[in-house]
């Protein structure tokens, strides 16, 4: 059928497009539905699933500069998880951790960005890349300012039970403009996820 419907495009563009430019465009048009064919074809038996969703959250501790002094937060995180291919997926991540030993200084983050992991038997190891916004609360409320932030981190999330994760996660967060040069907090979280497969009911991670 895919192939039958690749000949019927590449008719079509014989028919009504330029001349000179049409056998180029047809072309290109079969090679990417064979391409496509290929892909469908190779996928099926292994992963006939749209996709593996998980929803969680946890506990968080930082460790953060300001005016060249270290402070340590503690908080908590939520986090999603969308996984649409074999080790390709996409995660967005919210962080809010106040100082330890002055609670009017806080960090809050929302991130989102590409990941790529591996499934070892209950063990799924990842990376990612994130993009977001983290909003600094400066000490006593005398400032609250957003700055752009750009995040790399990894991790590992751990089956326990048939739909339940546990996850070990560590970013290192870079905050571009704020005073005093760049703000480089490392971010530790250990928290536990519920997942979903591509019908909505509970399944075990990839």
């Amino acid at each position: 059928m895919r192939l039958s419907l690749s000949r019927l495009a590449v008719r079509a563009i014989a028919q009504f497009c330029a001349p000179a430019a049409a056998p180029a465009l047809a072309l290109t048009i079969a090679i990417f539905a064979g391409h496509a064919a290929d892909a469908r074809a190779q996928s099926l038996p292994t992963a006939s699933r749209t996709g593996d969703l998980q929803i969680g959250g946890g506990f968080v501790f930082a460790i953060s500069h300001y005016n060249f002094t270290p402070i340590t937060l503690i908080g908590g995180t939520g986090y999603v998880t969308f996984d649409w291919r074999t080790h390709w997926g996409l995660e967005g991540d919210f962080h809010h951790a106040r100082g330890t030993q002055d609670s009017t200084i806080y960090e809050r983050t929302y991130e989102i960005g590409p990941r790529i992991f591996l499934t070892r038997g209950a063990m799924t190891p990842y990376a990612k890349v994130m993009l977001g916004r983290g909003v600094y609360n400066f000490h006593n409320g005398i400032a609250n300012v957003a700055y752009n932030i750009y995040t790399y981190g990894g991790g590992a999330d751990f089956r326990v039970a048939r739909s339940w994760n546990v996850r070990a996660d560590y970013e290192l967060q870079n905050w571009m403009g704020f005073p005093l040069g760049t703000l480089h907090p490392s971010v530790m979280t250990i928290g536990m996820a519920y997942h979903f497969n591509s019908h909505g009911a509970p399944d075990f991670p990839r």
